[in-house]
């Protein structure tokens, strides 16, 4: 099981930056995958959801109207559109994916991709 974030970097505030996540070893399509970010010094935020389907989207009120989540099962990648990025959106960005069945619950991350907003 892999879960390969890239898009990461250093923006200004205001910018924006595009994350994704490269889903292999598993069946992506069963899996509801989401965003969370840890910023130095504190503890993980969950930040967005989708469902398996595609078709249920959540997101967390910090960044709500500027974040964005979408999926194309095509290439098994989930994406973070990220905008009017601010300072406190800085941390290390992981990619989570989740299948909960009615045994064993399955429960991946990525290694993390760094953002900074900064001036």
């Amino acid at each position: 099981v892999q879960l390969v974030e890239s898009g990461g970097g250093m923006v200004q505030p205001g910018g924006s930056l595009r994350l994704a996540c490269v889903a292999s070893g598993f069946m992506f399509s069963n899996y509801a995958m989401s965003w969370v970010r840890q910023a130095p010094g504190k503890g993980p935020e969950w930040i967005s959801r989708i469902s398996a389907a595609g078709s249920v989207t959540s997101i967390a009120d910090s960044v709500k109207g500027r974040f964005t989540i979408s999926r194309d099962m095509q290439k098994n990648t989930v994406h973070l559109q990220m905008n009017n990025l601010r300072p406190e959106d800085t941390g290390v960005y992981y990619c989570n994916a989740v299948l909960v069945t009615s045994g064993p619950n399955y429960d991946y991350y990525g290694q993390g991709i760094q953002v900074t907003v900064t001036s």
